[in-house]
Order: structure tokens, then sequence, then C-alpha cells
């Protein structure tokens, strides 16, 4: 049995005062959603007659379930595909020597090092000529475009530090290159899947400027969207901003729940490969 020794009781004062600084933000975040839009006190005070109309006015006044529901539709169609086609390039890319599957990834990187902010302006226009815009249709386009060079790399790495083995016995019990892939490779690559998950994922829900850009004048819209609809030019109304912030978290926290062991598993094992 381990002594309770003065580095122990350090480490754990240690661990409460970074505890207590993590929640205090959480603290003020649900301090000012539960507070009336007439209590002008201190953010830090709190909240002496705690209401939930901010939340019902966030709800109602921004369309934040069709905001929701939109934002859920462009993030989970858009790994999706990310997934599948990062993994599928990257497969080739990793067990084929030959020179073209160099330069072909050589290409692929370069996407990583050209600012996105280049092809702002000929994306809207390539989407207003084919009249997409005002749908979540060029969203995802635009965000499977933008995160398949950063997955394929992550995918290209770990496929590097996988051995033939798996492949070679699956092709003597009689698979093709595509089920050996489907079959054995793809199984393996979950940790770094849940990596590619984790980080586009975030990425595509918390993004502001692509929906504002292709979604604005439209009843279309993105929880970030819907959020910034309560901030003015004079006036910013931080207890509903505050509340839609939290219902919008919701899905996040709910999906996180369900694939917390997964996700925390793919993040610890995928980046390091």
């Amino acid at each position: 049995m381990n002594r309770y020794t003065w580095r122990t009781g350090t480490g754990e004062v240690g661990m409460l005062i970074a505890g207590l600084i993590f929640l205090f933000p959480i603290y003020i975040l649900i301090n000012i959603a539960i507070r009336p839009a007439s209590d002008a006190s201190s953010p830090i005070a709190p909240t002496q007659d705690p209401t939930f109309a901010n939340f019902v006015e966030a709800w109602n006044a921004s369309g934040l379930g069709m905001a929701i529901v939109n934002s859920i539709l462009v993030t989970v169609v858009s790994v999706l595909l990310i997934v599948a086609i990062s993994s599928l390039a990257a497969y080739p890319l990793a067990r084929i020597t030959a020179r073209w599957s160099a330069a072909a990834f050589t290409f692929f990187m370069i996407g990583l090092l050209l600012p996105f902010q280049l092809g702002l302006i000929p994306l809207y226009s390539t989407m207003r000529q084919l009249g997409l815009l005002g749908g979540v249709l060029p969203l995802i386009i635009i965000y499977v475009g933008l995160r398949v060079p950063f997955s394929l790399f992550l995918y290209v790495q770990f496929l590097r530090q996988i051995p033939l083995d798996y492949e070679e016995a699956a092709s003597i019990d009689g698979a093709n290159r595509f089920q050996a892939f489907t079959r054995v490779v793809f199984p393996l690559l979950r940790p770094v899947t849940g990596t590619v998950v984790i980080l586009n994922g975030l990425f595509i829900w918390n993004d502001f400027l692509q929906p504002l850009l292709y979604l604005s004048g439209t009843n279309n819209r993105t929880v970030p969207v819907a959020v910034y609809s309560f901030v003015g030019e004079f006036t910013s109304q931080w207890g509903v901003i505050f509340s839609a912030l939290i219902i919008g978290v919701i899905p996040v926290l709910i999906a996180f729940f369900f694939l917390q062991k997964s996700l925390i598993k793919g993040l610890a094992s995928g980046v390091k490969g």
C-alpha cells in the first residue's frame, strides 16, 4: 500500500486548482444563460432569480432546431465521405512504391500548404454559377475537398506501420485487393479513423465562415450562424447567446458520451501511428 506523502497532497491540490480553472468558464456560461435580461449584476455573481426564458427565446427566435439538423447533416455526411475517400486513396499510395505514388502523395500534400483563402472567391463564383448557393451541398463538397489532404496524410503514415503479412494472408485465402482492404486492412485502421473523425468532426461542426458565406440570406443555417444571429451592431443578447451555445453543444456531448471509449482510444493511438 502506497503511503500518503506531501507529493501526493501537492498533486491533489494542483489537480483541484486545475479543475476549478477549467470549470470557471462553464460556470460563467451557465450563470449568464439562466440570468434574466433585467439583471445587470457582475457575471461572476450567482444569479438570484434563475429562469429558462433565454433558452426558449434562443430556440424560437433563431430556428436553432433546424440549425442543429443542418449541422448534423453536414458534419456526418462530410466525415463519412472524408473517411471513405482518404482511406481508399491512402491505401495504394502507401503500398505501391512506384514513382507515380510518391508524386501523387506530394500532389495531395500541396493541399496542406496552400491557404484556403486563395480559393475562396473562385469557389464561391463556381457554386453560384452552378446554382448551389443556399443549400448544404456546397458545404459538404468544400469540407471534403478541404480536409481530405490532412486525413490522407494521417492514413498514409499509419498504413506504412502495418506489415504486409495481413494482406498476403488474405490473398492466399483468395481475397482480391479491394476485399483485402475492406475486410482486413480497414479494421486495422480503427485508431487513425477515430482521430480523423474527431478532428474533422469538430472542425466542421464549429466552422463559421463557410456556412455564413454559402447559406447567408436563406433560412438554412448551421449552429454557429444561428448563434451569431443574436449579435447586432449595437446590442448583443448575451443571455440568449449563451443559452444557444449550451443548446448547440448538446449534440456534441451526446455523441461524445456514446463514442468516448473509441474516440479517446483513436486520439491516443492514431496520432502517434
